[in-house]
């Protein structure tokens, strides 16, 4: 169940569909802080980084609709080995597959994080112990140490960022589709930094989940990129 708590936001008939102070404050600050937001994708050389390719323009079609942010439309790609990517704050990594960073890509990353930038990874697999799973979670304590990647409640502030989810993460339609470990997961996981999300960890598959052209949106009962709206308010805003 979502709550909607947008400001501003639009029903079809053009009718605000339910707000509240917090929300509206949290849309202004993010408004205010940051006016153009790209979204970057990091290209890594061991894997395939290249997945969900429609979901970006999905997740920026959602942030043009319920918020008053200004949007790049157009998806950014850069190689993690470039110092390009510090000068975006959101990045997704995403992927099926090997997750093993050069020293350059570990180095940029590192850089990265700890200079206040927001990571969305998501394994496509949505398994426990998959390769990318057990990749990119060895990655993850190499850089930060091997308990820093650790389950978020999910009374967390990301779950109240835009929309309110009562219940933490919203479940995906492919979490019970016999792919992958045919597990729900209840949590997501973050490296957290200076009291802030700096690495946001899904095995959920978010990204197949928003995999589709957006004017097919307009047939599901309840947009399931909502959430997507919560992380990148959440990441301009922590």
């Amino acid at each position: 169940m979502i709550e909607a708590a947008e400001a501003g936001s639009r029903s079809a008939g053009g009718r605000s569909t339910g707000h509240d102070a917090g929300a509206a404050e949290r849309a202004e600050a993010f408004g205010r802080r940051r006016a153009d937001f790209v979204f970057t994708r990091l290209q890594y050389d061991s894997g395939d980084w290249n997945v969900d390719q429609r979901m970006p323009s999905n997740l920026l079609n959602s942030l043009i609709e319920y918020t008053t942010v200004e949007v790049d439309t157009r998806e950014r790609v850069v190689p993690l080995a470039s110092p390009a990517v510090l000068d975006s704050p959101f990045a997704y990594l995403a992927g099926h597959t090997l997750v093993q960073f050069g020293t350059a890509e570990r180095d940029t990353f590192e850089r990265f994080v700890r200079g206040g930038g927001f990571v969305f990874a998501d394994d496509c697999n949505h398994d426990v112990d998959g390769l990318f799973a057990r990749s990119f979670e060895a990655q993850m304590a190499a850089i930060f140490g091997p308990t820093a990647l650790r389950r978020i409640p999910n009374t967390h502030p990301l779950y109240r960022a835009f929309f309110t989810f009562p219940d933490g993460p919203p479940n995906t339609g492919l979490e019970l589709n016999g792919w992958g470990d045919d597990l729900v997961h209840d949590y997501l996981k973050a490296i957290e930094l200076d009291g802030r999300i700096a690495v946001l960890y899904s095995n959920k598959d978010y990204g197949c989940e928003w995999d589709y052209d957006f004017r097919n949106k307009r047939f599901l009962a309840e947009d399931n990129t909502k959430f997507g709206v919560n992380i990148v308010v959440h990441a301009m805003t922590s």
